[in-house]
């Protein structure tokens, strides 16, 4: 057997830094370009697994990336190329924070967190099986976390076309749904929900679905589990019962009863942040033309596909097309009634409220956090300047009347022409007097409310962690004691005691205190605040020695 890591090649253009892992087929070497500069990862197959065979398969892997790579949470890859040596090699993003699965094993996810990274990773996904591609090895340790902290799936290097059902190669047990191990194996995109739906339920509760802290976790006890056993319950007081449900059906032993696509289960992880007064993370799909198969998949407008913005240069006001409201037409102005003496009918003073269709393309896309929700205009009062004048028609001056030559004469009608015209400029007047009146008593006043009402923060569902957080042996007992530095009414603290098995027992309590047997030489336990609401905040550990 090769000593591993091997040996790094000599790239022409890079300098090698230092190691970053090993897997089964190949290493990761840490290299920094040098034009442009930057720190990139660089995976280099292994010399005694290069054949005819694995050189096309790795040469696979880099096409299926570059092609799917510009999703925000897939991995970038730069370049691929042979290296002196004869080892083929791939130039990708480099991610510095820790993989999923490092971060699951020291600390559970908020639920919070997990909700959003879901929703990320299945968009990616989604993308994939779009463009005929199935990962077949979606776990957290293949879901790294760029510098910005988002979520970057890799590994694509026994991914498959979304009509395969040959052999499962390399697929990593744990995540791994019961059809992987049937004869012949079978996959298809609900394969890769399953997986989704397992690496969710790894960032919730610490541990991949069916191993059992304490007991034996052989591959052969847990594709037994995998195949019989009920899913385990998360047992956090934090969680709802509606995502458990949810992790159950995107891992039911039966394919045809799990969601249908990646996305209807992005579009069921949006539901449970609604449920729990989460900001709802956009889903990022590139195709904006959904399956024509699409079962059982609520539409509900919360899908963003990325598109370009429409402006309609007549208009100061600008709208998104919506996918889940028809464009409609500006409705047509009524013109008022003809008069003999009036200019051009005016049009009415109060805009209609309306939904403007786009016209001309733009280039801006949309902005990264906003929702794909139809935009429409409120009403809007035209000021009395905006209205028309009405210029009221020259008079000539009346004459006096002349006497009555006789009865039987007849009588000029001059003098009631101006009678009437000079009747008529008073109505118009008066009626332009009487739309403003209307008009301003269509203006809204502002109205008192008896109890006035906090605005709410849709922008965020941060909760602060727990302050101060210490602890003090005291006889064979060890007490931690604790700060709630932003107190809100209803207020709790869920605690846990950190055990070496990686088994979390969540205590719900609304005392800022927690008491456990000293027994060990050194003990840990884990802080979050509880809002009444659902929400929690991230942990924090105190340990006493």
């Amino acid at each position: 057997m090769s000593r591993r890591p091997s040996p790094p090649p000599d790239l022409p253009g890079f300098t090698y830094v230092e190691p970053l892992g090993t897997g089964g087929f190949a290493d990761v070497f840490l290299y920094e370009q040098e034009m442009p500069r930057r720190r990139v990862a660089v995976k280099v197959l292994l010399a005694d697994r290069i054949s005819s065979s694995a050189a096309q398969e790795f040469a696979d892997e880099a096409n299926v990336m570059a092609m799917l790579s510009t999703h925000p949470a897939i991995v970038t890859i730069y370049q691929a190329g042979v290296a002196g040596d004869g080892r083929p090699y791939l130039v990708m993003e480099y991610c510095p924070r820790p993989n999923l699965q490092i971060r699951s094993r020291k600390e559970p996810f908020s639920v919070a967190e997990a909700l959003r990274v879901g929703i990320q990773v299945a968009g990616a996904v989604e993308t994939a099986h779009r463009a005929g591609v199935l990962h077949r090895d979606i776990k957290p340790a293949n879901i790294l976390v760029t510098e910005y902290n988002r979520p970057a799936l890799t590994d694509f290097g026994i991914a498959s076309t979304t009509g395969a059902t040959g052999e499962a190669s390399g697929m990593s047990i744990p995540w791994s749904p019961p059809e992987s191990f049937a004869e012949p194996p079978q996959s298809g995109p609900r394969t890769d929900v399953w997986a989704l739906g397992a690496t969710l339920y790894t960032l919730l509760a610490g541990r991949s679905p069916f191993e059992r802290p304490g007991e034996r976790n052989s591959s052969a006890d847990l594709i037994e589990r995998i195949e019989r056993a009920a899913l385990p319950s998360l047992k956090r007081p934090d969680s709802p019962d509606s995502l458990q449900r949810l992790l159950e059906r995107a891992m039911a032993k039966n394919a045809d009863d799990r969601y249908p696509s990646a996305v209807a289960f992005a579009r069921a992880l949006q539901k449970v942040q609604i449920e729990l007064s989460h900001s709802v993370t956009p889903i990022d799909i590139v195709d904006e033309h959904p399956p024509a198969e699409e079962q059982d998949d609520d539409g509900d407008g919360l899908t963003r596909v990325r598109e370009i913005v429409s402006i309609d240069p007549d208009l100061n006001s600008f709208t998104r097309p919506s996918a889940t409201t028809q464009r409609k037409e500006p409705p047509a102005v009524l013109s008022g009634v003809p008069r003999f003496d009036a200019p051009a009918p005016v049009e009415s003073a109060v805009e209609q409220t309306q939904l403007r269709a786009p016209s001309a393309p733009a280039t801006a896309p949309l902005a990264p956090g906003a929702e794909d929700r139809t935009i429409a205009r409120a009403p809007r009062v035209v000021t009395p300047d905006a209205v028309a004048p009405v210029p009221p028609a020259p008079a000539a001056p009346i004459a006096p009347a002349e006497p009555t030559a006789a009865p039987d004469a007849p009588r000029s009608r001059k003098g009631l022409w101006i009678t009437l015209a000079a009747a008529a400029v008073v109505i118009v007047i008066g009626a332009v007097i009487g739309m403003n009146v209307l008009v301003a008593g269509l203006t809204p006043e502002p109205q008192e409310t008896a109890e006035a009402v906090d605005p709410q923060d849709v922008g965020t569902d941060m909760v602060p962690k727990v302050a101060d957080l210490t602890g003090s042996r005291q006889g064979d007992r060890v007490v931690f004691t604790w700060k709630n530095a932003s107190p809100l009414e209803g207020d709790s603290f869920i605690w846990s005691k950190v055990e070496v098995s990686g088994e979390v027992v969540p205590i719900q309590t609304t005392d800022a205190t927690a008491t456990i047997p000293a027994g060990a030489e050194t003990v840990c336990i884990d802080v979050m605040l509880r809002r009444d609401d659902g929400r929690a905040s991230e942990t924090e550990r105190g340990c006493v020695k």
